[in-house]
């Protein structure tokens, strides 16, 4: 198998960074049609789609799923699923309501108070996608903190199979946490249904979740109509390795990335030279036991990349400046490295923590900042799903010791109303 390799500052090594975002400029006027069709045709648009992408024949009467699909979904998941699925909802659960935050009110000694005031939104969708795979992980990452923010309603949307129903894993996901509000609707129609209602959906405050392009670019269209949780690109992984990590550790978590699309990014970072060689034997063997070694291969030789750096400061400055979704520090002290470590969506500590731990089971959420995003985003959080709004009060004391300091700033800004609306109170 052919993957790149690289010295840390080649030339070559930006241009291969650089090479792996996407250009999504030929998708925008595809996703701008959809944007129009679902203004002009509402839902009749969204079935027609899905009808085109999905081969699902969706209609008024099945387009939200019943509680007899919901039912018979259980009947088709094993008890072992549903134990671990309520495991990681315990687990999620209980790091989400680690992030809650408490409104505050703070009084000063001339009576003035001043706060903050926090409260959930009122309405999100959530994403979650679907057609011939199954992600219950992603009812749970998106649901679970808008629920613990408190918010009331969640509608979900998700693309059916070519029958017309959902994949029972994923119901029976959405079902443990009481989400009921489920529609058959994927791709860029279900982003602006959400964002702008139809003649039975009702528009949402905040659209959460992750998709492909068409996805994303929706997002990015609607987003100021409603907020968005962020523009998510095709999943990475990033892994920080020293002499002492295993080798077949370091290639079973590269392919288990690259196994998520073809334009996913897996990249090994070390100062050992013969770890690399030793990776790439693993690799070799490794592949031909995995389900999905068509995508791991394109997406390997595409986007798989080993680096070499001169030590693990160097190792890094690169992880810095890639800013990875994940990033796995697999060396021998991994929290001597962490406070060198800026720019990462969620950081994995250590030989015995893989990404799939975080993926499924141990809390975090796995809605994560890609494409160097990781440089100014955050994780999806509680505080995704939440609003804060000012309080301010002042007292007749505050207003004339203060008064003349607000005037002074309006007066230079050219707004005199302003002032005068101080002037009167100061009179007063």
């Amino acid at each position: 198998m052919e993957i790149k390799q690289f010295k840390a500052g080649d030339r070559q090594l930006a241009d291969f960074l650089a090479a792996a975002n996407e250009d999504s400029k030929k998708y925008e006027a595809s996703v701008l049609e959809i944007g129009k069709e679902l203004e002009k045709r509402g839902n009749q648009a969204i079935f027609d789609y899905c009808l085109k992408f999905d081969g699902a024949a969706i209609n008024a009467d099945n387009f939200l799923v019943s509680e007899e699909e919901i039912e018979d979904a259980y009947q088709q998941v094993d008890d072992d699923y549903i134990f671990a699925i309520r495991k990681a909802i315990d687990n999620i659960t209980a790091f989400h309501t680690r992030q809650l935050r408490n409104s505050w009110m703070e009084p000063d000694e001339r009576g003035n108070i001043l706060g903050q005031l926090f409260r959930p939104l009122e309405r999100v969708g959530i994403y979650v996608p679907g057609g011939t795979a199954a992600y219950p992980s992603s009812v749970l990452m998106n649901a679970i903190p808008a629920q613990v923010a408190g918010v009331k309603e969640i509608a979900m949307v998700s693309p059916p199979n070519r029958s017309g129903g959902m994949n029972p894993h994923t119901l029976v996901a959405a079902a443990e946490l009481g989400v009921k509000e489920i529609y058959k609707m994927g791709g860029a129609q279900a982003i602006f249904a959400l964002a702008r209602g139809t003649e039975t959906i009702k528009k949402v405050d905040l659209i959460s979740g992750p998709g492909n392009i068409y996805v994303t670019l929706a997002k990015k269209m609607v987003y100021g109509d409603v907020d968005i949780d962020m523009l998510a690109g095709p999943s990475e992984i990033l892994i920080v390795a020293d002499r002492k990590a295993n080798p077949a550790y370091l290639a079973a978590d590269m392919m288990s990335q690259a196994e998520h699309d073809v334009l996913a990014r897996s990249i090994l970072v070390t100062d050992d030279i013969t770890l690399i060689a030793k990776v790439r034997e693993e690799l070799e063997k490794q592949l031909g036991e995995l389900t999905r070694q068509d995508i791991i291969k394109k997406a390997l030789a595409s986007y798989g990349a080993f680096i070499l750096t001169a030590d693990m400061h160097e190792a890094c400055e690169v992880a810095n400046m890639v800013a990875p979704e994940h990033l796995e520090l697999m060396v021998e002290h991994p929290f001597e490295l962490l406070s060198k470590i800026r720019n990462a969506g969620a950081i994995f500590m250590g030989q015995n923590t893989p990404e799939p731990v975080g993926d499924y089971f141990a809390g975090p959420n796995h809605i994560l900042p890609t494409g160097g995003t990781a440089r100014f985003y955050s994780p999806v959080t509680v505080d995704t799903f939440m609003k804060a709004s000012s309080i301010i009060y002042y007292s007749a004391q505050g207003i004339n010791e203060d008064g003349d300091n607000i005037i002074k700033l309006a007066s230079v800004e050219g707004l005199s109303a302003h002032a005068n609306s101080i002037r009167l109170r100061m009179q007063k």
